[in-house]
């Protein structure tokens, strides 16, 4: 792993005391997606390091507010939970190479979460449902009280209380590489709640479009180069205009 990606999250002040470095190769993921961008295939899963790789939590990061669980083996998530101590919200990513091949893990998972981040796909897989409102509910069923389903150039849904509310897509001219979009948008939302504090219904819906707006960016090149030049301001320049692309004059 490049010491310049240690370096480049140093520097945008992200705490790397919770990095762990072994012998092996990285986690690798490999997909194809059609001209366009939707309904990617994954040809490959390597899990390298990971295979073998157990989280050793900080004591610095046992109390932290706001856990997020990122997309890993279900086993791992329930290991990283029961190392934090009694965080306010837990969050968490999966894909579809978890919810076919660790499902029983997955579910207990589940139970033990705030909030379930996923594409539309997953959902349907993880349920069995075809429609997208019964998968949604049957998720919160499994556990979360919130999930957010990712819909990619459709935007993004919030199900909270039986309630919906939708972000669209930001609109942009030129995607080269959709791969990441879902964590960015996740960091953004998650980073959002995280900065305010608070975990109304207003809040969730307002760290959508900070999400939203974040992903956007990410799209339109390869890898985290994006991320590199992003400032608040081009972000709040984007939440503004998609704002404006949903509200009456």
């Amino acid at each position: 792993f490049p010491e310049e990606g240690n370096e480049f999250l140093s520097q945008n002040g992200i705490d790397t005391q919770g990095l762990t470095r072994v012998a092996g190769k990285t986690f690798q993921y490999e997909a194809e997606y059609p001209a366009d961008m939707q309904d990617r295939k994954t040809i490959r899963t390597d899990l390298n390091v990971f295979e073998h790789f157990r989280p050793a939590i900080p004591d610095s990061y046992k109390d932290t507010p706001i856990v997020f669980l990122g997309n890993i083996d279900p086993v791992l998530q329930i290991e990283v939970l029961d190392q934090v101590k009694g965080p306010k919200h837990v969050a968490a990513d999966t894909m579809n190479y978890w919810i076919h091949g660790h499902r029983e893990n997955l579910i207990k998972m589940l139970g033990r979460i705030d909030t379930l981040i996923l594409n539309d796909s997953e959902a349907r897989e993880l349920t069995g449902e075809s429609n997208l409102v019964a998968a949604l509910r049957a998720i919160t069923a499994m556990g979360p009280s919130i999930v957010i389903m990712k819909k990619g150039e459709h935007g993004a849904l919030l199900y909270q209380d039986g309630d919906f509310f939708h972000v669209p897509a930001f609109p942009v001219e030129i995607v080269k590489d959709p791969t990441g979009a879902g964590d960015a948008f996740a960091g953004g939302v998650l980073g959002f709640i995280a900065r305010c504090g608070k975990f109304d219904r207003r809040t969730w819906m307002e760290a959508m479009q900070h999400g939203t707006a974040v992903a956007s960016f990410v799209v339109e090149e390869f890898g985290p180069a994006p991320l590199r030049q992003l400032d608040h301001d081009k972000i709040e320049s984007r939440i503004a205009r998609l704002r404006a692309m949903v509200t009456l004059p």
